[in-house]
């Protein structure tokens, strides 16, 4: 039976109370976000975007971006695949995910209400033929992005994209980095091509960019192992997907935090990291991959780290009807944000 002295504190408190009305002040920051005059607003209408930040494309052509402090990007290139391509339509299909934050709930922030946040729109890319132009045209975006000292996280497009973000981002210091993937990666140019979505962070290392001894592979697994010998030559950490249920998230949680370290660390999210089961919507999907549950544990157990920018790549969702894959590459996306701002808080003495 109910406790009538509690019924009565309950009756007292929500009585007459509205759908926008919370008194603890975090669920208040996420209300703000979310009502007006009452009205929550629909998630499913608007102009879809990122997150559903506000859309700027505006900002991407003033040398400052517009005073942001995160800008998000489209990169819709998938010139470099090797098997399935229509990863060219994972940022339009990650912009049409609804219901993606505003609240993370494990981390308890409200990250868009903790910094000058936009959808930019799509870097401008000259070729729709070219893989080098694009790379050309990717590197320059990115190398403004860095003048003007905003946060990147990005969505593709093939796994390529990430080597010119690097060059970007890299290019003061080499960077570490934590990449989501079920191949390492690190294979070499073949076919005339060294920027296909094989060996984008072979090139990073060599170009002085990346620096593998702070660099750890999760999820890795497949056919493909013989290709990834640079990977362990270079002294990257590679953890293989069927090692993570033995060793268990805390100690994959652990092990990354070891390898970077204190220093800059990008985030790189393939979504074929994941089992086909949870994104069937990507070009090279590999059985045995991780759960969206292991995923966001390890993502959010990289909180405090020196995040500088991080992207989601590989989303073909013409392989998937029932839009998960792109569903989970939000979620992913919303997870590295969320760790942007952190380390963007902490930077700015404010964390």
């Amino acid at each position: 039976m109910i406790d009538p002295q509690k019924l009565d504190r309950l009756r007292t408190k929500y009585s007459g109370s509205g759908g926008d009305d919370f008194h603890d002040p975090e669920f208040q920051r996420v209300a703000a976000l979310q009502f007006s005059g009452g009205k929550r607003v629909q998630p499913f209408a608007g102009v879809s975007t990122l997150l559903d930040a506000p859309y700027r494309p505006d900002a991407a052509e003033a040398a400052d971006f517009g005073g942001l402090d995160i800008a998000l990007i489209g990169v819709p290139m998938d010139l470099g695949v090797t098997n399935r391509a229509g990863a060219r339509l994972g940022p339009r299909a990650v912009r049409g995910m609804e219901r993606i934050g505003p609240y993370e709930h494990a981390l308890r922030m409200v990250p868009a209400a903790s910094c000058k946040l936009a959808d930019v729109g799509d870097v401008p890319l000259s070729s729709r033929f070219s893989l080098e132009a694009c790379h050309g045209d990717i590197l320059a975006f990115y190398n403004r992005v860095m003048d003007a000292g905003v946060v990147p996280l990005s969505v593709g497009g093939d796994h390529s994209i990430t080597y010119s973000i690097l060059k970007a981002l890299g290019r003061e210091r080499p960077v570490g980095m934590i990449h989501f993937d079920a191949h390492c990666d690190t294979g070499g140019p073949y076919e005339g091509a060294k920027f296909h979505h094989g060996g984008p962070f072979r090139q990073a290392v060599l170009d002085g960019v990346l620096d593998p001894e702070r660099t750890v592979q999760i999820g890795i697994r497949g056919s493909t192992e013989y290709l990834w010998e640079f990977s362990y030559d270079s002294g990257m950490t590679v953890i293989h997907a069927e090692d993570i249920p033995e060793r268990g998230i805390a100690s994959v949680i652990e092990t990354a935090r070891k390898v970077v370290g204190d220093g800059p660390v990008y985030v790189s999210f393939d979504v074929d990291c994941l089992d086909p089961v949870f994104a069937p919507g990507t070009g090279t999907p590999e059985v045995g991959g991780l759960t969206t549950r292991e995923a966001l544990a390890i993502l959010r157990g990289l909180d405090g780290l020196d995040i500088i920018g991080g992207d989601v790549v590989e989303v073909a969702p013409q392989y998937d009807a029932t839009t998960n894959t792109a569903h989970a590459g939000a979620q992913m996306l919303f997870e590295i944000l969320c760790l942007s701002v952190r380390a963007l808080a902490k930077r700015q003495g404010k964390g």
